[in-house]
């Protein structure tokens, strides 16, 4: 194997491993990416894989399980023990980066994807020329790759670079290698608009794209300082570590020390998935005001610190507040009295007193008739349809109220037990609203339906109502306000099933929580009444 090396030795402890694609890919057509590195002080090594460049040996003999080792060996040989790792891949590459990644753990400090390859599991092993083009060619094989899994544990720096036109990579593949690296890591995207899928040769060129993606890449982190400055006089961030079940957004718990042994716990929220950041402005501006808002109004909420909505000190976009006593739950433990709870929390938040001058944005429909898709493999068909007819009539009169907008199990701390229950904090007020109690009790349905099952989901709206809750008076504008929640989570119930799997709930499988979504949708409609 041929190695192209570049070793300034100006940032100590670093190597960045450069890793070519396949076809006619080779180090030496990667040497101005490799110069960039080098230029900032980086030590830089790139290997030929077999067959390719200046390495002897027949490409159709590699393999994805081949490229892994070699590029290991690599790493095990000419990278000085102990230094930090910095890995870049371009296309079939980025299933080798996510291995490396997987393999060498927490010693990996950044990651630069270049319109990223990820394949089958059953692909890994075999031979290019032995039957690999077969499998990877299969429609959708590509979506039990181990790669996701890998990505999706990395916590440094990852900056994905997606070319313009990708006439090679689908772009659910660029979709699913986004929403991993969103989960944990300092996530950049880096949009290459004039480039194709050959990046390495883009970058050869573009000087201006190449600087943008190495300077991304190498990039420090700047949290750390923004958070620094939010902190009382000697106070430090003694840890961070991410908190389970985020899906919009990224929390971490901080726990600061004190100057005098004392300390306490933050909490930092963080938008780094595209969607979440480009509206971060307006969703981390609000929830900060909201939050000030509700102190000392009864509901327990917790006090914003610090927001940076524009990430112009740090990062992503991010709010650091104090933390609150309590968890999620999301088990079956407690849950009538966690469902007691529930309702008369969602009743004393719609009673907050909101001067009409102050009230919060007219509350937004996340679905419509146009955006539902109706589940593949349903049996029911007839189902949806008339579903999606219901929230296609004129959305009906309401008297509005404060509306927290998210209001599920997954945004409530619970403290306590058996008698002792309580609920010590409602989180994630980005959403907040003015619109009809109905809407948040229906999402809150929706998601206990999810939860728990059908039946859990249509009780909630009683208990709502026995705490001293009002909802519409007439059956059919409560039945377009539930089907308006339950329909923006067709086809893929499953967008909320990760972050509960991560609280424990293993059992929420995709197949799981599709059901429940139709069955819920069918109790609905079909009701008594009906």
């Amino acid at each position: 194997m041929a190695l192209v090396r570049r070793d300034p030795g100006g940032v100590p402890g670093v190597t960045v491993l450069v890793l070519h694609g396949a076809g006619n890919g080779s180090a030496e057509r990667l040497v101005p990416v490799l110069d960039e590195f080098a230029a900032r002080g980086f030590r830089v090594v790139a290997p030929d894989f077999s067959g390719h460049g200046r390495s002897s040996g027949d490409p159709a003999e590699l393999s994805l399980e081949r490229r892994f080792v070699q590029a290991r060996a690599v790493v095990d040989r000419v990278v000085p023990e102990g230094d930090e790792l910095v890995l870049v891949g371009f296309s079939m590459s980025g299933q080798t980066v996510a291995d490396l990644v997987a393999h060498y753990g927490g010693r990996v400090r950044a990651v630069g994807l270049c319109a990223p390859a990820v394949y089958a599991r059953e692909a890994w092993g075999v031979r290019f020329g032995h039957g690999f083009t077969e499998i990877i060619r299969r429609a959708d094989g590509w979506r039990d790759s181990a790669a996701p899994d890998a990505l999706r544990a990395f916590e440094g720096t990852a900056v994905l670079a997606v070319p313009g036109r990708d006439e090679v990579i689908p772009p659910a593949v660029t979709e699913a290698v986004e929403d991993a690296l969103t989960a944990r890591s300092r996530y950049r995207r880096l949009d290459v608009e004039r480039a194709g899928h050959r990046l390495g040769a883009w970058f050869a060129t573009g000087a201006d794209d190449r600087r943008r993606f190495v300077d991304a890449v190498t990039a420090p982190p700047r949290t750390p300082d923004w958070v620094a400055k939010s902190l009382r006089e000697g106070e430090w961030v003694r840890s961070a570590r991410l908190l389970a079940g985020g899906w919009t957004s990224q929390m971490r718990l901080l726990r600061v020390a004190g100057p005098r042994g004392d300390g306490r716990d933050l909490v930092l929220r963080s938008f780094v998935k595209p969607f979440y950041r480009r509206h971060a402005a307006g969703l981390l501006a609000r929830e900060a005001e909201v939050l000030g808002m509700l102190a000392g109004t009864g509901i327990p909420v917790p006090e914003c610190l610090a927001v940076d909505a524009a990430a112009e000190f740090r990062d992503a976009p991010s709010l650091l507040m104090t933390r609150l006593p309590g968890a999620v739950r999301v088990g079956e433990e407690d849950l009538q009295a966690r469902l007691r709870l529930l309702a008369r929390q969602l009743v004393a938040v719609h009673r907050v007193p909101v001067p009409r001058g102050a009230r919060p944005r007219p509350y937004q429909a996340w679905t419509s008739p146009e955006r539902v898709r109706v589940p593949e493999g349903t049996e029911r068909p007839g189902l949806w349809a008339r579903a999606v007819e219901v929230i296609g009539r004129e959305a009906p009169a309401y008297e509005g109220c404060f509306l927290h907008r998210d209001f599920h199990p997954g945004n409530v701390l619970f403290t306590g037990g058996g008698a002792d229950l309580r609920v010590s904090g409602v989180v994630d007020w980005v959403e907040t609203s003015w619109g009809p109690a109905d809407l948040d009790v229906a999402h809150c349905s929706t998601a206990l339906a999810l939860l728990y099952g059908a039946e859990c989901g249509l009780g909630f709206a009683g208990r709502y109502v026995a705490h001293g809750g009002v909802l519409a008076a007439d059956p059919e504008a409560r039945l377009y306000w539930r089907l308006l929640d339950a329909l923006a989570f067709a086809p893929d119930a499953d967008k909320v099933g990760r972050s509960w799997r991560e609280l424990g709930r293993a059992d929420l499988t995709p197949r799981v929580l599709a059901a429940r979504l139709e069955a819920y949708v069918g109790a609905l409609l079909e009701g008594p009444g009906r």
